[in-house]
């Protein structure tokens, strides 16, 4: 029996509507799946065997991920897609196990199909919240590989890319950061980017849905703990309402100028970039001609496309000395990569395998 239907809320229909866009923009509509890559190439993709496209939603059983179920188990099948499930189990607290088959229990009432519930060791590396995301996401991308989901859709509300934004900030870790989250990172989705999280729990309540509440969402050990329960009130009280709002704003505009600047710079390095079977070169007299946004990510783009290497910024700066401070220096060796100033070139090359970095 389908689950029965709530009355049409604001706050449900703020959460549909988030997620019907987000459906038919990156999956497809009105029975016109777009093929979506998928890993096994089957029901995902809305082939002739499994026309009906399938989407998986990351569900924890908190009332983001429990609003964003509901709302695509109502969504999905009215644009011609199979809506399920995929419940990950960190066992990182007792009665994990529990919270993880009631969490799916609640799919299956809400009428998501597949469900599924995976159980995954988390390491120390990077910390507790990193090592988490990582064993996380591989169980994500495992369950996408298994049932050939088109895409993966994740519960990251308004206040969570606020956060984001604000951490970014605090660590001066530069534009990248403070684009926050994408609404669509390859077979991942985030449709509720632009709902509050007062939004999702309004949108449970309003369902008649009971959330699981996460004891780590309170736990101020963890530096994001610290940040929504402390920083942004504190900015909200002095500043005035809106800030989460403004910084989402802010990442929004950010990942706009730095999509068009990296599609700029691709351009550019087509026209500029010389192959050769030492590496890569790129012409000093244009590398300086640029403004330094430009500049910096010509640099980075060789050597990404080159040797498979992300440089720090702080490498970046290094190398770009080569063209605004050079002053006779000999080359400047990062992870993997050399780098020389010759015959009016930048001339990038593979260093041996056992040689030092020299700062």
């Amino acid at each position: 029996m389908p689950p029965e239907r709530p009355r049409l809320t604001p706050a449900i229909a703020d959460v549909r509507r988030a997620v019907r866009t987000a459906l038919a923009a990156h999956v497809g509509n009105s029975g016109d799946p777009v093929a979506a890559a998928s890993p096994a190439g089957h029901e995902g993709t809305g082939s002739p065997e499994f026309p009906t496209p399938l989407v998986l939603v990351a569900l924890s059983g908190g009332p983001d991920s429990l609003a964003l179920a509901a709302a695509t188990g109502f969504e999905a099948p009215r644009q011609r897609m199979r809506a399920g499930a995929i419940v990950v189990d960190h066992g990182l607290q007792e009665g994990s196990a529990a919270i993880a088959q009631a969490a799916a229990d609640a799919a299956r009432r809400l009428g998501l199909d597949p469900v599924l519930v995976t159980r995954v060791e988390v390491g120390a590396a990077g910390g507790p919240e990193a090592a988490a995301r990582e064993a996380r996401y591989a169980a994500l991308e495992a369950a996408r590989a298994e049932t050939g989901a088109a895409k993966v859709l994740l519960g990251h509300t308004l206040d969570d890319q606020a956060e984001t934004v604000l951490l970014g900030l605090a660590r001066g870790s530069g534009a990248t950061s403070l684009q926050g989250m994408s609404p669509v990172t390859g077979a991942y989705l985030r449709p509720l980017l632009g709902i509050r999280r007062s939004t999702t729990e309004a949108f449970c309540a309003d369902s008649g849905l009971e959330p699981w509440r996460d004891p780590h969402n309170d736990d101020e050990a963890y530096t994001r703990v610290r940040v929504r329960r402390s920083v942004l009130p504190v900015l909200e009280r002095e500043l005035g309402p809106g800030v989460a709002e403004a910084l989402a704003r802010t990442a929004e505009q950010l990942r706009e100028d730095s999509e068009a600047l990296d599609h700029f710079a691709e351009e550019v390095a087509e026209e500029l970039a010389e192959h050769a079977e030492a590496g890569i070169s790129l012409p000093i007299a244009a590398l300086a001609s640029n403004p330094p946004a430009l500049r910096n990510r010509l640099i980075r783009l060789a050597v990404a496309s080159e040797f498979d290497v992300s440089l720090s910024r702080t490498h970046t700066l290094e190398v770009a000395r080569l063209v605004t401070d050079w002053h006779g220096q000999g080359p400047v060796d990062v992870p993997g990569v050399r780098v020389e100033r010759s015959n009016g070139l930048l001339l990038f090359t593979a260093r041996a395998s056992g040689e030092t970095t020299e700062r």
